[in-house]
């Protein structure tokens, strides 16, 4: 029996990318991002200049999306949006444009959540990419979030540990700017870091109950630290920048396995998997590799495009609710604060 082909439609549009792709079934057709410039005159995103550019970049990119599959846009059989969480005013375009359409198309409306979307980015089918099984653990790093999550299935999945003030992007930006490097400057810290000893300066891990996170008082005991060798010696940070890079991105890497390890204790789970933008970071991915030798973790790696904020990750959600039937009412409303 012939099976039936399912056209998603994804946007996504939680922070400063504007994203669409064309999901059939479970496999990528198209996967377009628009990213924006203009923050990094800034040091950070902008959410007034965000949500303008979306509102620029939005019927492009989707045209774009939809060119590239090989479909028309009457194939489609569902539309899947970012509903939360991010900036408001960012979700706000997203979510007017997709249920515009679907009206418009007399087709189901499904919302999707950008935390669970970055998890189930592991399921879109990939020639020779591993699909981690039930139950499974996630460690989502990016600039707006930290969380280690038991993912039970698809749709069951449970915060065991958060950060409790900034993200891990977050730290990595902070510090580079405090070095001068431009924004977003966690790539630029990995490639530098990967020329430096990862011990040349010692920085403290903050002491946090649990498995949550904490960053905050990194970031200050990095400036601190900075601001004491530069009042020494004015090339300090010329002179030294990539161990100072290698230490940073050492103690960083530090903090997230330490949770992952204890998560791996209580839980008994040895199945992890990685999203969001900062699991493109090459040390990461190396301690997780480390990991499987050492402990006999199995470790899941998103390709580099399903990492950053993408719309194929909203699609493969959008694929897993249809199959369910779990559609949205055309009055769902964006939410910036949206819990897993």
């Amino acid at each position: 029996m012939k099976k039936e082909k399912i056209y998603i439609l994804g946007i996504e549009s939680s922070c400063d990318d504007t994203s669409a792709a064309i999901l059939c079934n479970a496999q990528i057709l198209s996967n377009v991002v628009a990213d924006q410039k203009i923050h990094a005159e800034y040091g950070g995103v902008v959410p007034e200049l965000a949500s303008r550019a979306h509102q620029q970049n939005i019927v492009p990119v989707v045209h774009q999306a939809i060119e590239k599959s090989g479909i028309t846009k009457s194939q489609l059989s569902a539309i899947a949006f970012t509903r939360g969480p991010g900036l408001m005013g960012s979700l706000l375009v997203g979510t007017s444009f997709a249920k515009s359409l679907a009206y418009g198309l007399d087709i189901p409306l499904i919302d999707v959540n950008h935390m669970q979307a970055h998890i189930l980015a592991h399921f879109i089918e990939e020639d020779g990419h591993k699909k981690p099984p039930f139950p499974f653990l996630a460690m989502t790093i990016s600039g707006g979030h930290t969380q280690i999550v038991k993912v039970t299935n698809y749709f069951e999945m449970e915060v065991l540990g958060e950060t409790i003030d900034d993200a891990v992007g977050e730290a990595y930006d902070k510090s580079g700017k405090v070095l001068g490097l431009g924004y977003p400057a966690g790539p630029e810290i990995d490639k530098r870091a990967q020329l430096g000893n990862p011990k040349a300066y010692r920085f403290t891990k903050p002491k946090v109950d649990g498995l949550n996170f904490s960053f905050s008082g990194l970031k200050t005991a990095i400036l601190y630290f900075v601001q004491r060798e530069v009042k020494a010696n004015p090339n300090f940070v010329e002179d030294n920048l990539n161990d100072i890079c290698a230490s940073i991105q050492y103690t960083i890497i530090g903090i997230l396995m330490d949770k992952l390890k204890l998560a791996v204790k209580q839980t008994g789970i040895t199945h992890i998997a990685i999203g969001g933008g900062v699991s493109a970071n090459s040390g990461i991915r190396k301690a997780l590799k480390d990991a499987e030798q050492k402990h006999g973790w199995t470790t899941y790696i998103p390709k580099f495009e399903y990492t950053t904020d993408n719309a194929a990750m909203i699609a493969i959600v959008g694929y897993l609710k249809y199959l369910r039937k779990d559609f949205s009412n055309f009055d769902v409303m964006a939410t910036a604060r949206l819990k897993i």
